[in-house]
């Protein structure tokens, strides 16, 4: 600790995570430039299989060793429901415990972004060459898709009799099959990528920072829990924070790069004098710049599982039995069996309605019948469909509870509190069921376990959603990046208004979230943020074709 002191770094990273890593890598390619970065959460250990094995991504949910468990506050229109956060509480972040797939998104989300002022540099065009740079597809690269990045995508095998059952149900239900989500066409239905390799999870940190931790430039503190961000007047010039000893360390930067994600990037701007006045003045902290847009637009996924009970034994219920698992791992360790799968290995995306610009339901099958924290609703086999909203008008906040950095904040989703959002709920249900209906299943259905066939009416539908949706891990847009009221980022450069020296690079700058998972895209951002920082000549944009939806 006393040779961290004596160091002045270029960058301070807050946070290992998806970003964090990307950046690391990036920043300290400059052997001239000194990079510290700063995770809360310990080492992702070679030797953990519960965070290497993609099978095992159920574990890490819930538990306090891999998972810093958040919890919203009751969500007044989910019948006071607190819902589960999982995050990452390890290098990597959450990439080190989600369920890997790989989504960019749809084109028209960056579309929509550009057309905002300030955002013109956010298109498609823009980000596709980023998203190009980032990744290694193992189809092979073309127009579409990168070949020589650091993050590995792989596509499903999609092999078992339910997945092909289900490719063929969808077809039947009048979706169309398409190459690739990520490509020409995000519309339909495919296997899917996921960002593991050979049956080993691809976390961010496995990508970006561990090829290069050797760098003698690049520091990783792990234990590092940023209490603030220190400033001189406006000006940001390093951070606090508390060390495995619980003893407070103080670390000294030309700049600090917030990447704690939708939650903690927020949060530590909040405990620093950046945000609300009035928030930070009730908590007894120094104002430092009156921001309000931090920790406002908060949003995020929900979804529910349709399940269904399966007459012949082709899932892959029998891999949970306890009994079981040490062969499955020993089997994982020679590079085969069940273990290497994360089970999402197809899925889809649709339109809720005929007049709808891009789809807007996202569909995920697995091959047997399990809740994302690994609990089963029954003994046997089944299978599922993941379902719900993309483009939820819900919008909530992140807001401090206390001074003290050891509390966390106070999460409000504003789930369901729309009429659009129970209007686009009854039709994701009634678009999974129709899948689940159709002949493609008739030799496998021994019939449905979850909502179960008394949920029939609109009523009925919404209030079994209520009672079961679960959040899809995708928060974001806390820290927005815009240039109008409410932004608190700037687009061009990412640093937040009102203060020098400090930027935020995550998914909390998204002015609005993506349709589908959101790994890839704050990927992206992070990959195109670390042009804007260090002055590069950013990637020229690919204004390649994309397919647009004939609504009506």
């Amino acid at each position: 600790m006393e040779a961290l002191r004596s160091k002045a770094y270029d960058f301070v990273i807050v946070g290992g995570g998806s970003a964090g890593c990307v950046l690391a890598h990036r920043l300290s390619a400059e052997p001239d430039r000194r990079v510290l970065v700063l995770e809360a959460g310990r080492s992702d250990a070679w030797w953990d299989v519960f965070i290497h094995m993609p099978a095992a991504f159920a574990f890490p949910i819930g538990n306090p060793r891999y998972d810093w468990c958040y919890e919203s506050e009751p969500e007044v229109a989910m019948a006071g429901r607190r819902i589960s956060h999982a995050r990452g509480k390890v290098l990597g972040g959450s990439s080190s415990i989600n369920g890997m797939i790989f989504q960019r998104g749809n084109p028209l989300d960056y579309e929509r972004w550009a057309r905002e002022p300030g955002l013109e540099q956010w298109s498609y065009a823009h980000c596709l060459p980023y998203f190009k740079r980032m990744e290694t597809c193992r189809t092979g690269g073309d127009e579409w898709r990168g070949d020589a990045g650091p993050l590995i995508v792989e596509r499903g095998a999609a092999a078992n009799p339910l997945f092909l059952a289900f490719l063929e149900a969808v077809q039947q239900a009048g979706h169309a099959l398409t190459d690739d989500v990520n490509g020409f066409r995000q519309e339909g239905f495919a296997r899917f990528d996921r960002n593991l390799t050979r049956g080993r999870r691809w976390s961010a940190a496995r990508a970006y920072l561990h090829p290069v931790k050797g760098r003698p430039n690049l520091d990783v503190l792990c234990g590092s829990l940023a209490s603030k961000i220190l400033f001189e007047g406006t000006r940001a010039v390093g951070v606090e924070f508390r060390g495995a000893g619980a003893s407070t360390e103080r670390v000294m930067a030309g700049e600090v790069i917030s990447c704690g994600g939708a939650f903690n990037s927020p949060h530590l701007l909040q405990l620093s004098g950046v945000g609300p006045a009035s928030l930070l003045e009730e908590h007894g902290i120094p104002v430092v710049a009156d921001v309000p847009g931090v920790g406002e637009n908060l949003q995020d996924h929900l979804e529910v599982y349709i399940q269904h009970a399966c007459r012949r034994p082709v899932s892959f219920s029998t891999s949970l039995a306890y009994w079981r698992r040490p062969w499955i791992g020993a089997q994982w360790l020679l590079g085969h069996g069940p273990g290497m799968t994360n089970h999402f290995e197809a899925g889809g995306f649709a339109r809720s309605h005929a007049a709808a610009e891009q789809p807007d339901l996202m569909f995920h099958f697995l091959p047997l019948a399990v809740r994302y924290d690994g609990t089963r609703p029954a003994r046997g086999h089944g299978y599922q469909i993941h379902v719900g909203p993309m483009l939820s008008e819900a919008r909530g906040s992140v807001r401090i509870r206390s001074a003290d950095p050891r509390v966390p904040p106070a999460l409000r989703f504003n789930y369901l509190a729309t009429e659009r959002d129970r209007k686009d709920w009854l039709a994701a249900v009634r678009a999974a069921r129709e899948i689940l209906a159709q002949p493609a299943f008739d030799g496998f259905d021994r019939g449905e376990l979850s909502p179960g066939p008394g949920v029939q009416s609109d009523g009925e539908i919404l209030d079994w959603v209520v009672r079961d949706a679960e959040t899809a891990l995708h928060p974001s847009c806390t820290c927005r990046m815009g240039r109008g009221d409410g932004a608190v980022t700037d687009p061009g450069s990412l640093r937040v208004r009102g203060v020098d020296g400090l930027r935020v690079i995550d998914a909390s700058v998204m002015p609005t979230i993506t349709n589908g998972n959101i790994y890839a895209p704050v990927m992206m951002i992070a990959e195109k943020a670390s042009d804007l920082v260090v002055g590069d000549t950013p990637l020229s944009p690919d204004p390649i074709a994309f397919h647009r939806v004939q609504a009506g």
